[in-house]
């Protein structure tokens, strides 16, 4: 139930960004959805793409440092209210989040919410008790 995110580090300055989404277009990976965050000197990109191997071999060639991490790609209806329902059910169950961002899909009209947690597997639980749909990699590399 969980998808594959790939962190890279990058340098923060003016045209990072575009270097490193450069080198995954070339490889012809698709990303779907991107956070960045900073620091003074470097900052992490976080990226759902359609092909982690592709984009992890990429990223290698091009010297850039990365890791991969299993994250929970959480669907909800886009409407007022859906990124709380999500956030408010782990809150109750005291499940913290490290980090979150969010990107919508027009062909479903659903709002997802990527999000790293610590306790991933009582996460899941209590998501799927409270019918919060979790997509899987296909579903997230077929929008």
């Amino acid at each position: 139930m969980t998808v594959k995110q790939i962190s890279v580090f990058i340098e923060n300055k003016v045209g990072g960004l575009a270097t490193i989404t450069d080198v995954l277009a070339k490889a012809g990976v698709n990303i779907r959805a991107l956070s960045i965050a900073d620091a003074s000197d470097f900052g992490i990109l976080r990226l759902i793409v359609d092909d982690v191997f592709a984009a992890g071999n990429a990223l290698r060639e091009n010297g850039n440092i990365y890791s991969i991490t299993d994250v929970l790609a959480v669907a909800g209806d886009d409407t007022p209210g859906s990124i709380a329902k999500i956030v408010n059910v782990l809150a109750k169950e005291g499940i913290g989040l490290d980090y979150g961002y969010a990107f919508f899909a027009k062909k479903e009209n659903l709002a997802y919410m990527i999000i790293r947690v610590e306790e991933m597997d009582k996460a899941v639980k209590v998501l799927n008790e409270n019918n919060i749909h979790i997509a899987d990699e296909e579903e997230i590399n077929g929008i």
